[in-house]
């Protein structure tokens, strides 16, 4: 399979972009600076340089991939980096292909048909109230992706922490998880796992490692 990777260097986007090459796809990636790769995968994938919202490193991105996966992390300096780059890429994907999209977006966030607990939904006010200017790009970066007609998924992931991956996970489209932390690893392989199809499609599940 050909995926596209946005993130690569992030301490998420490690874990995905390994996951994918551990499962033989073909892979490119869109990157600041090359350097940032680990040594030992720049010789396995293609490699664009460029910004998550240039239209044009973005084409050349996409062009001939069939999925496409972001593990953009939050960053104070651009707090609306992840709505500008969904713009961007629905504009791409809607052109060039491909339909399919994997990303990270928050638990803290609501979408219709949640059943979230009581406590869940204070967790959930709370991150909205304090979380600053990233957390509230999230929901306008999912109404970016709900209204495009695309393919796309956005994982709800709880608090993230570092570890090997456990490969032991929960998942829900509206019920929110047990477990209140999720590892990078089994992050980003998550996202990958889930690019491989259509589970999920058009929805946004909670993900969080297991207990």
């Amino acid at each position: 399979m050909k995926i596209a990777l946005v993130g690569a260097t992030g301490r998420t986007g490690r874990h995905a972009l390994t996951t994918a090459l551990e499962h033989g796809h073909d892979v490119s990636v869109l990157v600041r600076r090359p350097d940032r790769l680990p040594a030992e995968v720049r010789g396995q994938v293609r490699v664009v340089v460029g910004d998550s919202t240039d239209p044009a490193a973005l084409g050349e991105l996409v062009r001939g991939a069939e999925a496409v996966v972001s593990a953009l992390g939050p960053t104070a300096k651009e707090a609306d980096l992840h709505t500008r780059t969904a713009r961007a890429l629905v504009d791409v994907m809607a052109a060039h292909g491909p339909r399919r999209f994997v990303g990270v977006s928050g638990a803290g966030i609501d979408v219709p048909g949640d059943r979230k607990a009581g406590k869940d939904k204070v967790i959930s006010w709370l991150i909205r109230t304090l979380g600053g200017d990233v957390v509230k790009d999230k929901p306008a970066e999912h109404a970016v992706w709900s209204a495009s007609g695309l393919d796309w998924t956005l994982v709800r992931p709880p608090r993230l922490v570092d570890g090997e991956a456990t490969g032991r996970l929960e998942h829900d489209a509206h019920r929110s998880t047990r477990s209140t932390t999720i590892r990078r690893a089994d992050l980003g392989a998550f996202l990958v796992d889930v690019a491989e199809g259509d589970r999920y499609a058009r929805q946004a599940p909670f993900v969080a490692t297991a207990r």
